[in-house]
């Protein structure tokens, strides 16, 4: 690994999943470094306030700077206060967690979510995660919109997502994903159980206006027990239009009003400064 920012970038997205901290020796064996390049890139980091030093064994951790960021990216953005009020309605009417992703290049990021489960089991996976398009019904719902050779390209850059990692029903091959895509389309929106969790439930629409990409996703989750496909045929048309209300308000937001899709995760050499 060369390059100081490409080295940095790496440490930060490595230390996410190290909430409590990580020693220097692992950071440097994982990302393939040597040790003394990595300690000064993590020194570097401690200088800008991106990561912290545990006091007690020295370990490695992010601030709250980069969270603060993104939250506050969120806010300026306006989705937050253009989604929650529709997102809140449509919990309250299913009773189930409502969530919207957006999409972000070939990455669906959740954002937003309601809870509109009183009792029982109340299914909430984190905040900010990037969602596994293969298996999730809000990438189902994307991946249905776009035509079959870019799916595609995005399923295999990620990666399908295995049956044993996340849930029993999870498509296998892209023969069978995309299978499942076109029955998807016909309804309007996606439907799957077991398939991005064990016991789990969920479908979803694309926020999308017509004969523009999409934009987000909203999604309705919760236990199969609950979530039935019975019941999730009756909330489809509350979702559609929850979904298509956010497509018509979402051009007061940057990150609503048009798909952000272009150079992200691509590397732009450019010869101006």
């Amino acid at each position: 690994m060369s390059g100081a920012l490409e080295k940095s970038l790496a440490i930060l997205e490595y230390l996410v999943a190290y909430p409590d901290g990580v020693a220097l020796v692992k950071i440097s064996t994982d990302l393939n470094m040597l040790r003394s390049g990595c300690h000064r890139t993590l020194h570097e980091l401690i200088g800008y306030g991106y990561v912290r030093q545990m006091p007690q064994k020295g370990d490695y951790a992010l601030t709250t700077k980069m969270a603060s960021m993104g939250l506050s990216f969120l806010s300026r953005s306006g989705v937050v206060d253009i989604a929650q009020p529709v997102i809140e309605r449509l919990a309250r009417a299913t009773e189930e967690l409502v969530r919207l992703a957006i999409v972000d290049g070939s990455r669906l990021t959740l954002v937003a979510k309601a809870q509109g489960a009183k009792s029982g089991l109340l299914y909430d996976p984190d905040m900010g995660i990037d969602l596994r398009l293969s298996c999730s019904a809000a990438g189902h719902a994307w991946l249905m919109t776009l035509q079959e050779d870019e799916a595609a390209e995005y399923v295999s850059k990620q990666g399908l997502g295995s049956p044993r990692q996340f849930g029993p029903n999870a498509p296998t091959s892209l023969k069978a994903l995309q299978a499942a895509l076109r029955l998807h389309a016909k309804r309007g929106y996606s439907i799957i159980q077991d398939a991005y969790a064990p016991g789990m439930s969920s479908m979803a629409a694309p926020v999308r206006r017509k004969g523009e990409p999409a934009t987000g996703v909203l999604v309705i989750a919760g236990p199969s027990a609950r979530l039935t496909a019975k019941n999730m045929a009756r909330f489809g048309p509350e979702l559609m239009s929850a979904a298509d209300e956010l497509a018509m308000s979402g051009s007061a937001s940057p990150l609503l009003k048009a798909a952000n899709v272009g150079t992200w995760g691509t590397r732009v050499d450019s010869g101006a400064d």
